[in-house]
């Protein structure tokens, strides 16, 4: 939409957004109830303050169109469609990707829920829409159902945006979601609502991981690669059930003078060999494979993970976990390196299965 066409920017967008509320009218009753409409959203995001004084974006907006005219949200998926080096992206903050949302009729006998009821069903069907998305199917019929995520996953840069879907299709059902005070829930209300159910089903995999590594998220999400006392670090590492001492023999931190801090995937042993370490721990597997992926590219990756095997998954776990402590923080360098990791896995993979098994100093080099 070109702001000059209409008088201003603010008069651009609501003729956007009018046009738009009535085209999505016109789909829901032209829609067939035996196939989803899938719809190609592609806006520029931008914020605005609405009457209550709260920012608002173009993105909530559009989606409070598509809801409102009737429709239920089950998909929403981000696409890379515009090349950055297109004649108007050159200089400029133009659209660089777009998003297919897939929806479907809501049901007339769609029941009202209260915030609560939303936030409890958000909670136990959120985890495990978003174990799908990440390619960790936890059954069978998930992964015949969905055979391309259940393998690959969605990159972690996606995931917040493709999470809408399952979180939208909870909201949707319902013909309104009210709050305690009887008014209905706002769509940026319901996203937040979703984001924060995401970043608790995040939180939770940790379980999975070892002491040493639930101990360097927690540092991580703290410090990053930046020194800290070791009096936190201290306290900290005996909470988690694990020692300073222990995790500098590990090789994961270093720690002299009073500071602690993690080492960097480059400060990493170079002639690291996972079946041989005896403390061997998911932060390791992960940042081992971000060295080597930076320096060798997927075939070096690929030999790394034939010589870690099975263990190999954990790792894909965790990177998507450090992508969004990251994401949250505003750590784009480190950002790039986990999603790179987890968008280059499936080829990682497949070079691995290739070499077999690849347990043994036969392995190509490991960088």
């Amino acid at each position: 939409m070109k702001p000059y066409r209409h008088g201003s920017k603010e008069k651009a967008e609501a003729f956007f957004l009018d046009g738009m509320t009535q085209v999505m009218h016109r789909l829901v009753e032209q829609a067939h109830p035996a196939f989803p409409v899938a719809i190609y959203y592609a806006f520029k995001q931008s914020e605005s303050d609405d009457e209550e004084g709260a920012a608002s974006t173009g993105w909530d907006t559009f989606l409070a169109a598509v809801i409102d005219a009737g429709f239920a949200i089950s998909g929403t998926w981000p696409m890379c469609t515009e090349r950055g080096s297109r004649s108007i992206g050159i200089g400029t903050n133009a659209l660089a990707s777009s998003i297919v949302l897939v929806c479907r009729a809501r049901a007339a006998s769609a029941p009202t829920a209260s915030r609560g009821e939303f936030v409890r069903a958000l909670k136990a069907e959120l985890p495990a829409g978003v174990r799908l998305l990440r390619g960790l199917a936890a059954d069978r019929l998930s992964a015949k159902s969905y055979p391309l995520f259940a393998t690959t996953g969605i990159a972690p840069v996606d995931l917040a945006q493709a999470a809408i879907g399952p979180g939208r299709a909870v909201c949707t059902r319902f013909a309104k979601v009210l709050d305690v005070e009887g008014r209905p829930l706002s769509v940026r209300e319901a996203l937040a609502l979703i984001n924060q159910t995401l970043d608790e089903a995040l939180a939770e995999q940790e379980g999975d991981f070892d002491t040493d590594s639930r101990f360097a998220v927690a540092w991580f999400e703290q410090s990053g690669f930046d020194e800290g006392d070791f009096g936190v670090a201290d306290v900290l590492a005996r909470a988690k059930n694990t020692s300073v001492a222990g995790m500098v023999d590990a090789g994961i931190l270093v720690s002299g003078r009073g500071k602690v801090r993690l080492l960097k995937p480059a400060e990493l042993s170079a002639d690291w060999d996972p079946v041989a370490d005896p403390r061997l721990t998911a932060w390791e597997m992960v940042h081992h494979l971000v060295r080597v992926l930076e320096a060798g590219g997927e075939p070096a990756a690929a030999a790394l993970v034939a010589r870690l095997g099975a263990k190999a998954e954990i790792a894909r776990e965790l990177a998507y976990r450090l992508y969004t402590v990251c994401e949250r923080k505003k750590r784009a360098a480190e950002a790039l390196s986990y999603n790179a990791l987890v968008q280059s896995w499936p080829e990682i993979v497949r070079l691995a299965g290739e070499s077999g098994s690849g347990a043994g100093p036969a392995q190509a080099s490991l960088i």
